[in-house]
Order: C-alpha cells, then structure tokens, then sequence
C-alpha cells in the first residue's frame, strides 16, 4: 500500500509502518523543536535586555553592546584574578556571564546549561542512595587517614611531624 498525498516513495506495511527501503532520509527541523534547550522559559525570550529606547539607535544599541561587553569582560577577569586567590571566583565569573546575558543569547544559553546542570547536580547529592553511599567512603577515609596518622605518631613519634 503507498501512502497518498505525501509526494514520497514510501511503502507501508499492513501495520502502518514505513519500509526503509525506499524510505528518504528526514530531515531535522530548523527552528526549535517543543522541549528544546533553545526554548526560552515562559515569559522570557532570547535576546537584549536594553531599555526600549536604546533599541531604537542601532547606533546607541551597539554602542551598549559594546559596553556590556567590556564591564562583563571585566568581571569575568576579576573572577580568573580570584581562583587561584582566596575568594569566590567561580561566583564572580558567573556573574561576569550573567551580566554579558543581558545582552547575548550565547550567554543567555550557556547560563541555561550550567543551571540545567547544576540542578541535575543537586538532585543526585540529594538522592538517599547516593548520601549514604558518600557518607560511607568519607567515614572509611577518616578511618584510613586517623589509622595512618597513629601509626606514624606510635613509629617516629609526635615531635617529627612539627
């Protein structure tokens, strides 16, 4: 049986499948699919997040760009500067990110991602199974390291550790 009215060489079989042989490959869809990454949250879409009236000026509305560009750039590179410092350098780098998704959708979808993630994240360190099973190799190293601990202090003594 053809199928009618699709233009395509497809055959169906009595349950309504297609055959692959004379199947042509699908295409994916170009535009976001429902469920997708891409999909802004309700009430929020992609894009600049510029007061109105610096939209208007395309000129004024790069020259804001262009300006959280830099002020985003500068708090991502205090948070480099604060890695390897004491201090909250993960944190101040995304803010940096946070402050360039206000005007970038790239940023916009990286801070997705990393919330996606981080959520993931949160429910699996939550999870009953996985507590216990941390709880368990955190008590079997404290063990392990209290026993190598007096062992060293019984063999050499307290005095060589200082």
């Amino acid at each position: 049986m053809k199928a009618t009215g699709s233009g395509d060489n497809q055959s169906r079989d009595s349950a309504g499948l297609c055959s692959t042989a004379t199947q042509e490959p699908r295409r994916r869809p170009t535009g976001p699919v429902e469920g997708d990454a891409r999909d802004p949250p309700e009430g929020r879409a992609l894009g600049s997040r510029a007061p109105a009236r610096i939209k208007r000026s395309k000129v004024l509305h790069t020259v804001w760009k262009v300006g959280v560009f830099f002020v985003g750039l500068a708090v991502v590179g205090a948070g480099i500067v604060l890695l390897p410092l004491p201090g909250p350098g993960w944190l101040v780098i995304f803010a940096g990110v946070g402050v360039w998704a206000t005007e970038f959708v790239w940023a916009q979808l990286l801070l997705r991602w990393v919330k996606r993630k981080m959520t993931n994240a949160a429910r699996k360190a939550l999870d009953p199974a996985v507590r216990r099973r941390n709880l368990l190799i955190t008590a079997l190293v404290v063990v392990l390291l209290a026993a190598a601990i007096s062992l060293w202090v019984w063999r050499f003594g307290f005095f060589v550790m200082l």
